[in-house]
């Protein structure tokens, strides 16, 4: 009996008449909500760059930014040939990738940190300006979504290092990569509204 109820919500699929996973359903409805609470900080930056406008962006680093955010969208790729991996069965090419992913995520987190701390030498700090504020407040969340990721991202490879995964079941791992490659999508979005637009 216990085994038949353990079979059941292994199996157990909420979206089952579309022919979607509960989980893939529960992934897509939180990053709805994150995709609102993003666009409520970024209309608030936005609001006030074109009313108060923001001088101190000229002091941001646009090109060591550029090559961050290279790095993080590496690790997309990174995710994704770590989902076709296991997909393909091979279990040990999809840690590789895995672990790819959280050094590239660690290596963004890193030169983020460098920036703010650059930034807060020349005297643009969270509490300074209406910039500092809407700027830390905006790319300081994004940026605990991607340590959030990163640990994540070690959680699905510990489990994997435990053959949890397989060709045939690996939705952990593409519940996964779909918050990832979701933080990487609102990064480009930053990154052209902050960085790349006057």
């Amino acid at each position: 009996m216990s085994q038949q109820a353990m079979t059941h919500a292994e199996d157990y699929s909420a979206g089952l008449a579309l022919g979607v996973d509960h989980r893939k359903i529960g992934m897509w409805l939180f990053i709805a909500s994150e995709v609102m609470f993003f666009g409520g900080l970024i209309a608030t930056y936005l609001h006030y760059k074109y009313t108060l406008g923001f001088p101190e962006a000229s002091r941001l680093n646009i090109v060591a930014v550029g090559v961050n955010t290279t790095i993080l969208l590496t690790s997309s790729l990174a995710v994704v040939m770590a989902l076709s991996s296991i997909r393909a069965g091979r279990s040990g090419r999809m840690s590789v990738f895995l672990l790819l992913t959280i050094l590239l995520g660690a290596t963004f987190l890193t030169g983020q940190a460098l920036e703010f701390s650059h930034l807060y030498g020349e005297g643009v700090t969270l509490t300074g300006s209406v910039f500092g504020s809407s700027f830390f407040t905006l790319t300081g969340f994004h940026g605990l979504h991607v340590l959030a990721g990163v640990v994540w991202a070690i959680v699905v490879l510990v489990r994997g290092l435990r053959r949890a995964f397989s060709a045939e079941r690996n939705m952990g791992v593409e519940v996964f990569g779909l918050y990832w490659h979701f933080v990487d999508i609102v990064w480009i979005m930053l990154f052209t509204l902050i960085y790349l637009i006057p």
